[in-house]
C-alpha cells in the first residue's frame, strides 16, 4: 500500500486532483495529514527537559557491518 500525503493547507486544492489521479491504482490511497504538532518536537517539552539535552543523550551507532581490513587483490588482466 502506497499512501500519498496531502498537507492540510493543500487540501482543498490537491487532494481532488490526486484522488482523480490515482483513481486507477489501487495500491495507492490518497490522505489529508492531520498531525497537528510535530511529537519529536513535543517530547523535549515533557520532564522539564529540552530537546537539545535529548539530542546530546542520543546514542548514534552505525549499524553497518564492518568491512575485513586490507587490500583487494589485483583484477586479472584481460588479453
Amino acid at each position: 500500500m502506497i499512501y500519498c500525503v496531502v498537507p492540510r493547507e493543500l487540501a482543498d486544492e490537491l487532494y481532488p486532483k490526486l484522488v482523480q489521479h490515482y483513481e486507477g491504482e489501487p495500491n495507492v490511497t490518497v490522505i489529508v495529514e492531520r498531525r497537528e504538532f510535530d511529537r519529536r518536537a513535543r517530547l523535549g517539552a515533557q520532564g522539564g527537559r529540552r530537546a537539545s539535552d535529548h539530542a546530546e543523550r542520543r546514542a548514534v551507532r552505525d549499524r553497518r557491518r564492518a568491512r575485513v581490513a586490507g587490500d583487494f587483490l589485483p583484477l586479472a588482466q584481460s588479453a
